[in-house]
């Protein structure tokens, strides 16, 4: 009666624990829950169990070996973390615990993922698109720097500025950089700088730092100031592995504050190698220019000599002499002409005479007679060639031989296959007699068999491992390898070199 009482606990309690598991499971969606680790243990299962929290309360986490997998960071006591999480039930205690889906370092995480949520809007309402790109002045009139008037940044801008085109003034507009209140200064910089107008190149820079140090160049209000300008701007925030909102909404993006400098002004020693070069070539044409006038006119010098009445009269008479021996040669040509048609159409009389065709048509006949004959034994051979060559094709494509080959290779995959099935059954039969043996190895009932026996109290059907858990009087069952027999504790005592 007591065992069956306690074995309806169990199913009662366990079914419980399981409607618990399921209504939290199912009302909780994942959580996103920041706090401070402790308790951190690294069990050699490759789980991760730890304790969550804060200045008010704490719960318990287990992160398990898939997941702990995909971290990119190796976390530790008193580190502050993000978690993303779902609530669940710890059936063996009874007790709820969050399990960790994914985890990361608290704070750059989160500007991260503000970070990516931003670009993708504003990427999404059309502000990176390339058709707002402005194309950048080839010599700007007047640079604006929008920076720290104290930073490395300016000094590196200014620097290369000098070095390339010292000619090209420059205004800066002294802004803080981070801070609570930089982003808003920085968009009312870009606005003062549109208002002026008197800058056609602005560069928005600053040096290099971690993501919460440029955090003001990733804020919406300062996107959406570079989109409305209508100046050409250069971002440059950070060194060349930085990466922000700025970078994408500009007109054009230098890894560096040096970069940007150099894009925005051209070398002073390539320009002054090209006015060079354009004045040479300006010399060149201009020698040219003067040679071609000068040869147009010895031209219409020439011509006008040519044009002169007696110079005309020379060329007449002697075109008149021209034409005369002209004239002459001529008429012999036509003569000669009409002697040689008198003496063609002589020879084509002759040749059209009957008795010359008659011989012709006779030596035309035995030609065709004998290229009959030949043209006949030339085809008799090709037949008789062709009819031994598919003779010997319908002998090579017979399908017995076909049969043959395709028996032979039947009766070989014939015995590979029984081969193969009297390895993999021997095979199985060897695992089955392993696992049996294994079986029988950590079997309880064997254990039993050997001579030990398993104490349980007789009212709640707990496992007895110390002597401390009943007293005299107590009832226990004893369970052998073969039935189970029940007593009463008379006395207990602890065994000798045992703590």
């Amino acid at each position: 009666m007591n065992i069956l009482t306690a074995q309806r606990d169990i199913y009662t309690v366990s079914r419980l624990n399981t409607e618990v598991k399921m209504m939290l499971e199912g009302s909780f969606p994942l959580l996103w829950i920041e706090g401070e680790i402790s308790n951190l243990s690294r069990p050699s299962s490759g789980h991760l169990y730890f304790t969550l929290k804060d200045a008010h309360a704490q719960v318990s986490c287990a992160m398990f070996r898939n997941r702990g997998r995909l971290l990119s960071f190796h976390p530790g006591n008193g580190q502050q973390v993000l978690v993303r999480a779902r609530v669940t039930l710890y059936d063996v205690r009874g007790n709820y615990q969050l399990s960790i889906e994914h985890m990361e370092p608290a704070g750059d995480g989160a500007l991260r993922r503000r970070f990516d949520e931003l670009k993708a809007r504003l990427d999404k309402e059309g502000l990176f698109a390339e058709e707002h790109k402005r194309a950048l002045p080839s010599l700007p009139k007047r640079i604006g720097v929008i920076t720290s008037a104290s930073g490395a940044a300016i000094r590196d801008v200014l620097t290369v500025l000098r070095r390339r085109f010292p000619a090209v003034p420059v205004r800066i507009y002294p802004v803080p950089v981070q801070g609570s209140d930089s982003a808003q200064r920085i968009t009312d910089a870009i606005a003062l700088a549109d208002r002026r107008q008197d800058c056609d190149l602005l560069i928005l820079t600053r040096g290099g730092g971690s993501l919460e140090d440029m955090w003001s160049f990733n804020e919406e209000i300062v996107a959406r100031a570079i989109h409305a300008v209508s100046i050409p701007t250069i971002s440059a925030v950070g060194h060349e592995i930085d990466v922000t909102i700025a970078d994408f909404v500009a007109d054009r993006r230098a890894a560096t504050p040096s970069a940007a400098a150099e894009m925005a002004v051209p070398d002073q020693r390539e320009l002054q190698y090209r006015v060079a070069q354009l004045g040479r070539r300006l010399a060149q044409r201009t020698h040219e220019r003067q040679q071609a006038i000068q040869t147009r006119f010895a031209h219409l010098l020439s011509r006008l000599q040519r044009t002169h009445p007696q110079a005309q009269l020379r060329t007449s008479a002697q075109r008149l002499d021209e034409l005369e021996m002209r004239m002459q040669r001529a008429l012999k040509q036509h003569q000669a002409h009409r002697d040689l048609a008198l003496q063609h159409l002589k020879t084509r009389l002759e040749q059209r005479h009957p008795e010359r065709q008659l011989a012709e048509v006779g030596q035309r006949l035995h030609a065709l007679d004998q290229s009959l004959g030949n043209r006949v034994r030339t085809r008799l051979r090709e037949h008789v060639a062709r009819l031994t060559n598919e003779k010997q094709h319908l002998a090579a494509v017979s399908p017995a031989a076909k049969i043959t080959l395709e028996r032979v290779r039947l009766d070989a995959v014939t015995r590979r296959l029984r081969r193969a099935q009297r390895y993999r059954l021997q095979a199985g039969q060897d695992r089955l007699r392993g696992s049996v043996r294994s079986l029988h190895t950590i079997s309880p009932l064997a254990t039993l068999e050997r001579g030990y026996a398993i104490a349980r109290d007789a009212s709640s059907g707990t496992v007895l491992q110390d002597a401390k858990q009943v007293s005299t009087g107590d009832k226990i069952e004893i369970r052998l390898a073969k039935g189970v027999v029940d007593c009463v504790v008379t006395g207990t005592h602890e065994t000798p070199g045992r703590s």
